[in-house]
């Protein structure tokens, strides 16, 4: 015996909805399929032109900075005090990371590069890894920025 009044056992989404939900759905999984074996990407960005470029080194120092090095001179770009720029922390040790699973060492730079959309990436030819900065946010990326800009200050001091 049922205690339940018969209104309770009733569906509450009419069986053609049902229906029609559920091929919504699978009309969209094969049009995914599709458009991915056909090539489509959507995760990369249409190409630009490169505005500004630096290949950079970054050194921890004992007392928990990060020293960033132009690759091509040596000259220091910039320093990030202990305990900021946990942004900056994060993706390199994720390259950082990479770079260990393939077993490579820390010598090849990183490349950093500010495209003509606007986009900032930074990139690890080592691995072929590439960040797109901008997918973290604008403060997120403003860290990577000022790093370009400082090294871009440097270049026009140079005599």
């Amino acid at each position: 015996m049922s205690a339940l009044p018969r209104a309770q056992n009733e569906r509450i989404l009419p069986r053609g909805a049902l229906f029609g939900a559920g091929a919504v759905v699978a009309t969209t999984m094969i049009l995914v399929c599709a458009a991915r074996l056909g090539g489509y990407q959507p995760d990369r960005p249409a190409p630009s032109a490169v505005v500004s470029q630096a290949d950079l080194r970054f050194v921890d120092r004992a007392d928990g900075a990060v020293l960033v090095y132009a690759a091509a001179d040596g000259r220091l770009v910039d320093t990030l005090a202990p305990g900021t720029n946990g942004f900056v922390r994060g993706v390199l040790r994720g390259l950082a990371l990479a770079r260990t699973e393939e077993h490579l060492g820390s010598g090849p730079p990183f490349r950093l590069t500010r495209w003509a959309d606007g986009r900032l990436s930074l990139e690890d030819p080592a691995t072929g890894r590439e960040v797109e900065l901008d997918a973290f946010g604008m403060t997120n990326a403003r860290a990577f920025a000022h790093i370009l800009l400082a090294d871009s200050a440097h270049e026009e001091l140079r005599p």
